[in-house]
């Protein structure tokens, strides 16, 4: 999945959608902004920016994990060839 840059998700056609946020919540941040969706859209185009890093980087994780474990593969050989049943 490639990862989209806050911009580009910023600058995508917009839509309404329903939330269902806690009374107390929304006044408190009514009082910090003046533009909650704007507020909120900036959070959720924060907070899946740093959802794609986060698979990015468990990918990149297993990707090293198999590329070390073939590099052993390649130099020692395998546990089970020892082993044949045949």
């Amino acid at each position: 999945m490639p990862i989209t840059a806050p911009a580009t998700l910023a600058s995508s056609r917009k839509r309404a959608v329903n939330l269902t946020l806690t009374e107390g919540l929304v006044a408190q941040a009514k009082t910090y902004t003046s533009n909650l969706s704007a507020t909120m859209e900036e959070l959720l185009t924060d907070y899946v920016a740093r959802q794609q890093q986060a698979r990015l980087a468990h990918q990149q994780h297993a990707d090293a994990c198999v590329a070390d474990w073939n590099a052993v593969h390649a130099t020692v050989g395998s546990f089970a060839d020892e082993h044949s049943t045949l």
